[in-house]
């Protein structure tokens, strides 16, 4: 149900002189209507009255604005809190930490919504699947980065390789030494 700014202040004017007013007509959880006058009074302490009142627009949250109150809440507040004190919905916030923690910062970017196009050469301009472009200082690096890594490879190979020749030759070594020892024991047991 949507409540008017009216009945908002109306509602948490009430509740401040220790009354509740009058459930609405179609409420049917009068502790539900409760908890949420409890919220508008933490939504008004937070952000001033006028956070009570309807825009008739969404704020636009820039990935960055939405990565701070992520790292807030992963920092140890609670969803509620800090949805509250920024005036959002703590569902809303839920989901950019549900997507934070799936796809990391990309999951915080705005995609279009809505019907892909008929028209194939009508591409989403942002997809995570996509990484952005690589600088020419960050693609000289990854070249640098894969070159060192198959030489590590490379050189990791070639130390198992040795250990594994060396365990061969201790093995041959072993085997020696117990038949000679076998063998001279025959010869013992000859005399």
């Amino acid at each position: 149900m949507r409540y008017s700014y009216e009945y908002k202040r109306k509602c948490v004017e009430l509740y401040r002189q220790g009354k509740w007013p009058d459930c609405p007509p179609g409420t049917k959880n009068e502790k539900r209507f409760h908890k949420k006058i409890r919220e508008w009074v933490r939504i008004e302490d937070a952000n001033g009255p006028k956070a009570l009142e309807h825009t008739g627009k969404c704020k636009n949250w820039t990935a960055e604005d939405r990565y701070e109150l992520v790292t807030r809440v992963l920092a140890g507040e609670s969803i509620s809190a800090v949805a509250i004190g920024v005036g959002i919905d703590s569902g809303q916030l839920y989901q950019w930490v549900r997507k934070y923690k799936e796809f990391g910062y990309n999951g915080l970017t705005s995609l279009k919504k809505g019907r892909r196009p008929k028209n194939p050469d009508m591409k989403k301009k942002l997809n995570i699947n996509n990484p952005r472009k690589l600088e020419e200082s960050e693609y000289e690096e990854l070249v640098r980065l894969r070159a060192e890594n198959a030489y590590i490879k490379a050189e990791n190979e070639v130390i198992k390789k040795e250990i594994a020749l060396r365990e061969e030759k201790e093995a041959a070594r072993l085997k020696a030494k117990k038949q000679q020892s076998s063998k001279n024991s025959e010869d013992k047991d000859i005399n």
